[in-house]
């Protein structure tokens, strides 16, 4: 079915429950933002595929709202369908509640899917369409149109994550949890989001493909703990965990109807909860608004696990170096396109030890593909790569003691020097970004124009975030932390690991991002108080043949021929012959 016929008959339904306007977001019921394939409403409706991004439809009208990493991909997806791009976070697009208000009368009746709407969004849509006399319904209007929608029966074994890799046991994370409960005078605890549930329990899955998670739900008292999951995914060693941790299991299914049992509690739930499980508690109970006391424990790594981080880095290294080998050696050599280089790259991975998949679907993107920052090739129809112009990379992997993430952008031939200026810039700004000292209070936001400042000198930006948390064998984008122009109050804190990844990005021409992990730990404390820096975690050479020298100051400089140097030492222990003399050149000073 096109997309013109779902948005037809969407209308159709709207027009016989008398609905003036329906969204679409992005969501499942735990707010995530990979879906399982049954909650992929809005790619399935719009044909857009990328993770962020929501539809309105009215009835003579439809737009999706997304972020400046789609704004290239977007347009092509949407060609045909009769919907319209609005770019978020750009001067002029209106936000879709005012555009909304201003396109239904007053009277007139929105509605949403509540279980994959936010209660925050929920909230908001409510408040600012009540003030214009317009009604807000939970309607799943979907479910009919969506006929042949695959349901998540799977049995995706969910499986213990060991306390020698978690760095703390359940019985601990519980017991923090339940201080932090009591601090805030909560007598009830609900956590929803996946990874969240995952890393409380210390448990992993495989619900959602490139995360290692499980559908589940935890709510918690001082006294028990319950984790709603289809029992038959939970292998021997996953009940025995449970059990000795004292948290009961009850089946997925159950547990809307153990809400609707709860009665006078203080629940302590995060607003990014889906709206349904707020319909379901509060005619019996009252909120605490907050959020998940977990996610903020689960950003900051232990020990344990940042040695998990270091471990895998280095094995990921090889497996990028051997690849970047390859890569550079057979181009223009062999038939090879953006789908078979990242079956490749996978292939490398998948030679390490305790590799469970990618951390997410690698982005290859030849020459003017690599504009598109968030760009899937498809097996059939991917660009031909030949030994000219310039590729981008970016991927990543779970291995059981960890998460990757990173990003190389390189010439497979003659490229222009405006190309080699711009990477040279990001280098720059990835460089200063790595380098920087900042004093404890310090959020990502105050350290986002570090890493921009080269390309605004040359009156370049891009469009997106510069780091995102990222788990440990977890989800390759967490929160709470980020470094990004948006405000956001979470300030960073030792252990937390985000992704350094400036880009720059021409239209139709070329893409550059690099892309390293880095890891906030605590540096000195001097009069001024206590300042922290960066420990970078990824180990891969960039390719000298697209930096500009004389671009760099001497300490950009040093820093590159450091950080070679410790590629060497971690890398080359593990590689030999041939491979091992190319991998040497790449990290000759410059």
């Amino acid at each position: 079915m096109e997309t013109s016929e779902k948005i037809n008959l969407l209308r159709q339904k709207m027009n016989a429950e008398h609905i003036d306007g329906f969204i679409v977001y992005s969501a499942d019921p735990h707010m995530s933002e990979y879906l399982p394939e049954e909650w992929q409403e809005r790619a399935w409706l719009t044909g857009f595929t990328g993770s962020a991004g929501f539809v309105v439809v009215t009835k003579d009208k439809a737009f999706l709202w997304t972020d400046g990493r789609y704004f290239v991909q977007a347009p092509t997806e949407l060609a045909g369908s009769g919907i319209g791009l609005m770019k978020d976070g750009v001067e002029g697009t209106p936000n879709y509640i005012d555009w909304i208000i201003s396109e239904i009368t007053e009277g007139g009746t929105v509605a949403v899917n509540a279980i994959a709407t936010s209660h925050a969004n929920w909230k908001l849509l409510q408040e600012k369409l009540g003030k214009n006399n317009i009604k807000l319904v939970d309607l799943p209007l979907l479910k009919e149109i969506w006929t042949d929608r695959t349901s998540n029966n799977t049995k995706n074994p969910v499986f213990v994550h060991p306390v020698e890799r978690a760095g703390k046991s359940v019985v601990e994370k519980l017991t923090a949890i339940r201080q932090k409960m009591h601090e805030q005078c909560a007598t009830a605890h609900l956590i929803s989001s996946l990874d969240d549930v995952a890393w409380t329990l210390n448990l992993r899955g495989s619900d959602v493909q490139a995360n290692p998670v499980f559908l589940g739900y935890i709510v918690l008292t001082q006294k028990n703990a319950k984790l709603f999951v289809d029992k038959e995914k939970l292998n021997a060693e996953a009940q025995k965990q449970l059990a000795d941790a004292g948290v009961d299991v009850i089946e997925y299914d159950e547990f809307f109807k153990h809400l609707s049992q709860i009665k006078d509690e203080k629940i302590l739930v995060s607003p990014n909860t889906n709206q349904s499980v707020f319909e379901a508690l509060k005619s019996q109970n009252s909120f605490i608004k907050a959020a998940v006391p977990g996610n903020l424990m689960k950003a900051q790594k232990n020990e344990a696990e940042l040695a998990g981080f270091r471990t895998v880095m280095v094995r990921d290294g090889v497996a990028m170096v051997k690849f970047l080998y390859w890569l550079t050696k057979n181009v223009g050599q062999e038939k090879m396109d953006e789908y078979s280089v990242g079956e490749k790259l996978r292939s490398f991975r998948a030679e390490g030890d305790n590799f469970v998949g990618e951390s997410f679907g690698s982005i290859i993107g030849y020459k003017g593909n690599g504009a598109i920052v968030h760009y899937s090739a498809k097996k059939e129809g991917s660009a031909q790569i030949l030994n000219e112009g310039s590729i981008l990379v970016d991927s990543g992997g779970q291995y059981l003691e960890g998460t990757t993430d990173i990003t190389r952008t390189l010439a497979l031939g003659a490229v222009s020097d405006e190309f080699k200026k711009d990477s040279t810039l990001v280098l720059q700004g990835m460089i200063r970004l790595s380098m920087v000292k900042f004093p404890k209070g310090t959020k990502g936001v105050h350290l986002d124009a570090i890493a921009r400042l080269p390309l605004w000198m040359h009156g370049k930006d891009y469009a997106h975030g510069t780091g995102h948390g990222v788990g440990s064998f977890m989800n390759v984008h967490e929160g709470p932390q980020n470094i990004r122009k948006d405000m956001n109050p979470q300030e960073l804190l030792p252990g937390m690991v985000v992704s350094n990844e400036p880009g720059y990005y021409v239209e139709n021409q070329y893409g550059i991002r690099h892309e390293n992990l880095i890891a906030v730990r605590e540096a000195e404390k001097t009069d001024s108080g206590t300042f922290y820096e960066f420990e970078t975690l990824t180990f891969c050479p960039f390719f000298k043949n697209t930096i500009v020298k004389e671009l760099l100051s001497q300490e950009e400089i040093n820093w590159l021929n450091d950080y070679h140097k410790q590629c060497e030492e971690k890398i080359a222990p593990h590689l030999e012959g041939e491979l091992k003399d190319w991998f040497l050149e790449l990290l000759k000073p410059f």
